[in-house]
């Protein structure tokens, strides 16, 4: 009995295995159990020791990263930017749990539906994290019998996708999703879903860019009059979207070999997904002799002649073209659809690489309308028209972040205004009254954590981090009542009296400022 009970606690065992033990042991000897703890404890050692050392390797899960402060203070700026462009469009916001039931995402994604990350059971529920922000968004919507809604929402989704980090993929990542539900005339919104996009990429000076747009309904009637079978249109289209990552001849061996489409129905396709232009190529495709036979396809095609009337009026033509192999594998769609692309020539300049060296970062945008979608949702099945756009911050963040690298500009990763620093010993109390007095004006002030403080390490802390300026404090200043502000950059300084100081502070410097200049 002890042999066993010694056993358990060499190997680690709670005692109340002890009974469990002594059961499954009788009839063995002392020897025998003897032989088998030493296997037992040579495996363990094998192992790795109790402290676990040996095993552990301390790093981030595939596919997700850490951000450090300059990171994400680049990423703070974008949000910024985007939640503005959100804001001014009237848009309010929303939020909604990081994981669903399972059977609200089941069905939604297409063939992408097997990237869900699906957890374990909880209690009787089945759950995923959820795959994205639109399919919640619609639950949402049915669930609160909402019919019309501007909203946005930024928030973390999970892909279980073979991530690729140097072009902006990773398994969890921000979206940033704008959507309008209700019931409006046709392409007004689905117009300034376009605008925004327009918008935000210009404002983020990403480079030149372009936005692709077509219609779910142009894709099924064009497959339609090519020979596609019905039951085949939504496996077709996945494969039409791979068009901007794969050339048309292994798109086409996919469809034929891997998909069983006809390889007359695939060259017919391959003719019309070729195609580019703008209300001239829809006008044209209106008369097209096997096109204008799909009722699908002429409303589609009516319907971006409209959108391109409304986006002249938006004066945003000049980046959109209407793109037949703009496909969108997401089951929802049933309309519009509409993909930003950055100039592969863009992506090489602002990484500052050659033709051949160039960082691809794939689309940067995309969206679309889903007037079916809130339906799958609600019992009476009552449909809510929705369009929306999610702008791709991790592809954005990857070409923002290799751009500050390459630039001469000394990220601000805080908005300090100005350091409270003193010029003397024993003036502790006297920087601490201050820069309360600073903050109580809503001032964005610092102070080092020493009672005596050299001048020239608190003066050397705000080049570093890029405080602009300091208000040192001294004997002869306290006698005189002001306080000496320093031009970190410049290096001037002026007395300013201590009931102006807020106002000259607030004067001298931006609220919004993040970037600033490196001394030369």
């Amino acid at each position: 009995m002890f042999a066993v009970r010694t056993c358990c606690d060499m190997l680690g065992f709670p005692r109340s295995n002890f009974v469990r033990c002594c059961r499954s042991l009788m009839g063995i000897t002392v020897a025998q159990i003897d032989q088998e703890v030493a296997k037992l404890l040579e495996l363990k050692a094998q192992l790795g020791g109790d402290d676990g050392k040996n095993q552990f390797v301390l790093k981030t899960a595939k596919g997700t990263r850490d951000y450090n402060p300059k990171q994400m203070a680049i990423r703070e700026k974008v949000f910024n930017i985007i939640i503005s462009c959100f804001k001014r469009h009237g848009a309010e916001t929303i939020d909604t749990p990081v994981f669903e039931l399972k059977e609200t995402l089941t069905g939604k994604y297409g063939e992408d539906s097997k990237l869900i990350y699906d957890l374990k059971d909880q209690g009787g529920e089945l759950l995923s994290l959820r795959y994205d922000l639109t399919v919640p968004f619609a639950r949402y919507l049915a669930m609160n019998k909402i019919s019309n809604i501007k909203r946005y929402h930024i928030a973390k989704v999970y892909r279980r996708d073979n991530p690729a980090m140097t072009r902006g993929r990773y398994r969890e990542f921000y979206q940033c999703d704008f959507d309008i539900a209700g019931q409006y005339d046709s392409m007004v919104p689905d117009a300034e879903c376009l605008r925004i996009v327009h918008e935000i990429l210009s404002q983020l000076d990403l480079g030149d860019f372009r936005i692709k747009v077509n219609d779910r309904r142009i894709l099924d009637g064009m497959f339609a009059v090519c020979g596609v079978p019905d039951d085949k249109f939504r496996t077709i289209c996945s494969t039409v979207d791979k068009l901007d990552k794969l050339p048309w001849e292994d798109v086409k061996t996919e469809m034929v070999n891997e998909k069983g489409l006809s390889e007359e129905a695939a060259n017919q396709i391959g003719e019309y997904v070729s195609m580019q232009g703008g209300m001239d190529l829809a006008e044209r495709l209106l008369q097209d002799e096997k096109m204008s036979q799909s009722k699908q396809a002429s409303a589609g095609l009516s319907d971006i002649k409209l959108l391109f009337s409304y986006l002249k009026l938006f004066q945003v033509t000049d980046k959109v073209v209407f793109d037949l192999s703009l496909a969108r594998g997401l089951d929802y769609y049933t309309g519009v659809i509409y993909e930003a692309v950055l100039s592969q020539a863009s992506n090489e300049e602002q990484n500052g690489c050659p033709a051949d060296e160039g960082v691809s970062v794939g689309s940067v945008a995309g969206g679309g309308r889903y007037d079916g979608l809130v339906g799958m949702f609600a019992p009476s099945g009552k449909k809510v028209p929705c369009v929306g756009v999610s702008i791709g911050i991790e592809r954005i963040f990857s070409i923002m972040e290799q751009k500050a690298e390459a630039s001469e500009a000394k990220i601000r990763t805080t908005e300090v205004q100005v350091m409270v620093a003193s010029a003397q010993k024993n003036l502790l109390d006297e920087r601490l009254k201050l820069v309360t007095e600073l903050w109580n004006a809503g001032i964005k002030a610092e102070v080092m954590y020493k009672k005596n403080p050299k001048l020239l390490s608190q003066l050397q802390h705000c080049e570093e981090t890029g405080i602009p300026l300091v208000a040192i404090l001294g004997e002869q200043e306290l006698k005189d009542g002001v306080v000496k502000l320093r031009d970190v950059t410049t290096r001037e300084e002026v007395d300013i009296s201590r009931a102006d100081l807020v106002d000259e502070i607030r004067r001298r410097t931006s609220e919004d400022q993040l970037v600033t200049p490196r001394r030369q």
